[in-house]
């Protein structure tokens, strides 16, 4: 038997370093070449790492929402045959890896070690520790006579651990984890406090690059949004007329490619809103291809495709990428190169939408439109009420470089295409 290392490897994109997502394998688990480990979380996309050999996993290198340098070791397997690890080196990193690990009984589960440094002794000033237990003054923590036992041979204060069991109580997983990490918080791990039922859980991955890219954009872009009603009663009824002739033979039109294509021609009248603004160097680049990012909800998060050219497209061209960018992003396929390069935005919830959004920039672009839920509204023509089909769009701009003057007018020209769709056909 020998042992195996598989390293972090280059995914591209220029990086030096990624993240660890969830592990799909654990430490005595069996796996086969080509089985999936993890997934390495980017700023743009989330990559699956396959095995290379067969065999049983007996060290990982970091826990979910760690930073890992590429080309370090990810994780090291036992096989059959001589492997690619000297024993000696890895025995030493191994135990310096979880000196913990021999001290608990060996009916506790063995947390995950870290591969950098040996694991740290609890101690109540440790840096990024898991928060203190909020006990009332004198309470005992919740617990077993042997997790207390445990405790007191390790000289782990159990008032500092927060008890992922029922009603709080702290499980001899609870100490392990705690005692071999220092009392870092599990990543991607609810945890249940003892006195209230709250959950605490560590915010990684795709969701924590979004919660990051939000703060970005809210935090340097002073936005301007303009909420504009648009009666879509012509589309529509243009939409099931053409879905009804063509449906066969050239695929459904949903609203967006309409949306798309007046985007297209709105932004040749107005070239600032299809831009960068890269505030840093203070320097707004236009761009001559409108490349129109799609928001899309997925079971990992919110993430953006990229239509690119979309001036060259014609409605049907336009529906045809939109559905196959979103059946790789419902499967998981969309790649890096899908998701960059985006010059404008669209954001939609559908059917879910509400009246009005405030959509917020997909920095460093400069505006994006939100296109909220149609439905059938009063509409007063000079004489009576009657029945016309609406839907609101809410369009929100970087107001440090687009005044509201030019906003309004960019809302208007899209309200007026949407409003006549046999514009949009024109070039069709």
């Amino acid at each position: 038997m020998g042992l195996y290392t598989i390293k972090l490897p280059d995914v591209g994109e220029g990086i030096a370093e990624a993240e660890l997502g969830v592990w799909k394998v654990a430490i005595g688990q069996i796996v086969r070449e080509d089985d999936i480990l993890t997934e390495i979380l980017t700023d743009k996309a989330a990559v699956e790492i396959p095995s290379s050999v067969s065999g049983k996993v007996v060290w990982l290198g970091g826990e979910a929402g760690d930073t890992v340098s590429i080309g370090a070791d990810l994780i090291r397997l036992e096989v059959d045959g001589a492997g690619n690890t000297a024993a000696e080196a890895s025995v030493k990193k191994l135990a310096s890896s979880a000196p913990a690990a021999a001290a608990a009984p060996s009916a506790a589960p063995v947390a995950k070690a870290r591969p950098a440094a040996p694991a740290p002794k609890a101690k109540p000033e440790v840096s990024g520790a898991a928060p203190t237990q909020q006990r009332a003054e004198g309470e005992n923590p919740l617990t077993t006579p042997s997790v207390r036992k445990r405790a007191r041979d390790l000289g782990v204060d159990l008032r500092r651990i927060t008890g992922s069991g029922p009603a709080g109580r702290i499980t001899h997983e609870d100490l392990t984890h705690y005692h071999q990490t220092g009392g870092r918080v599990a990543a991607g791990v609810a945890r249940r406090t003892q006195r209230t039922g709250e959950t605490e859980e560590r915010v990684i991955g795709l969701r924590r690059k979004i919660a990051e890219r939000m703060a970005l954009s809210k935090s340097r872009i002073p936005h301007i949004t303009i909420v504009e009603e648009v009666d879509v009663t012509y589309l529509e009824d243009l939409r099931r007329q053409i879905n009804k002739a063509r449906a066969e033979t050239q695929g459904k039109l949903t609203v967006l490619p309409f949306v798309i294509r007046a985007i297209v021609d709105a932004v040749a009248d107005q070239p600032i809103m299809n831009a960068h603004f890269e505030d840093e160097d203070n320097i707004l680049r236009k761009f001559e291809g409108v490349h129109v990012g799609i928001a899309t909800q997925t079971p990992r998060g919110l993430i953006v495709p990229v239509i690119r050219h979309a001036e060259a497209m014609n409605l049907w061209d336009s529906a045809t990428e939109l559905r196959r960018l979103a059946g790789d992003a419902r499967d998981a396929k969309t790649n890096t190169d899908a998701l960059s390069g985006s010059t404008i935005t669209i954001t939609s919830l559908g059917p879910l939408g509400a009246l009005a959004t405030t959509p917020i920039i997909n920095y460093p672009e400069v505006a994006i439109i939100g296109i909220n839920k149609m439905e059938v509204r009063p509409h007063w023509d000079g004489a009576h009420f009657v029945p016309r089909r609406k839907m609101n769009i809410s369009c929100s701009f970087d107001h440090r470089v687009i005044d509201g003057w030019d906003a309004a007018i960019f809302v208007q020209k899209l309200k007026s295409l949407l409003e006549a769709p046999a514009l949009l056909l024109l070039e069709d």
